[in-house]
């Protein structure tokens, strides 16, 4: 081969090749679902059905997809939504102690029938869950988290703070001076389950509370040392059990007991 001006020009196989040679392109999808199914064919034995394999790659990849919109869906799903963010604003009331729940129905019939449902949302009267130990039994129950206290959102201007403030029951907002003062978020979330509905009064958190407490002095009323006086070092909630500093001639000695064989003095 020559070029323009008459010189010879040799080309190499290598040249050769590569001109002959094209840019790959991506085989089709049947050609490389073939080609997996026919390694896990070799892998299987020469019995194995290729035709299947395919088919069962397929469907394999079917439930990927199915998997990965699922995911999708899980992210899209929305966020439970926090108490804080709902419309109006979290307040602390003050009422009489006992009669939380009596002011809470005063509030509302008095927001309905004064027609406040757009400023005033809803009440909550925080709860939790207590573990006490009474006559050496522990018993879960529920209370108040605050006696004497309920949290009241509202939209609050003259109108809604007259509503509340002259309700029976009611003694005041929580507040620096005369002015009420918001929950910060974090109050309001940690003492109202977040959920998407009302306010609900489901305990949150719940605590152990303990009928003694260290260094208490309490009397022994079963076994051996009956009637002796001694002081709590040790409490053991799981085995409802305790050591005691006894006075046994004149050498304070620590004693276990169990709940049930002490009383307070």
């Amino acid at each position: 081969m020559t070029d323009d001006d008459g010189t010879m020009v040799t080309e190499t196989p290598e040249q050769d090749d590569a001109a002959q040679t094209e840019a790959p392109s991506s085989p089709p999808e049947d050609v490389v679902a073939e080609a997996l199914a026919e390694v896990v064919a070799a892998e299987r034995g020469p019995e194995a059905d290729v035709a299947s394999e395919v088919i069962a790659a397929e469907a394999l990849a079917d439930d990927l997809d199915e998997v990965l919109d699922a995911d999708e869906l899980i992210e899209a799903a929305p966020r439970v939504r926090s108490p804080y963010d709902r419309p109006g604003k979290w307040f602390v009331l003050h009422t009489q102690s006992g009669y939380e729940n009596k002011v809470r129905q005063n509030i509302e019939a008095r927001t309905k029938s004064m027609g406040m449902e757009a400023k005033i949302h809803e009440i909550a009267i925080p709860m939790e869950e207590v573990t006490e130990f009474k006559a050496g039994k522990k018993v879960v129950s529920q209370k108040k988290m605050f006696p004497g206290y309920l949290l009241i959102r509202c939209s609050l201007d003259d109108d809604s703070w007259y509503v509340i403030r002259n309700t029976p029951g009611v003694t005041g907002f929580v507040g620096a001076g005369n002015k009420p003062t918001p929950l910060s978020r974090k109050d309001v979330e940690g003492f109202i389950q977040t959920t998407d509905g009302p306010a609900e009064e489901a305990p949150k958190r719940a605590r152990p509370r303990l009928e003694y407490e260290l260094h208490e002095t309490v009397r022994v009323k079963e076994g051996p040392f009956a009637d002796f006086s001694g002081e709590i070092v040790e409490i053991n909630e799981d085995h409802l059990k305790m050591k005691v500093l006894v006075n046994i001639f004149g050498r304070e000695t620590p004693v276990e007991l169990e709940f049930s064989q002490v009383a307070k003095l």
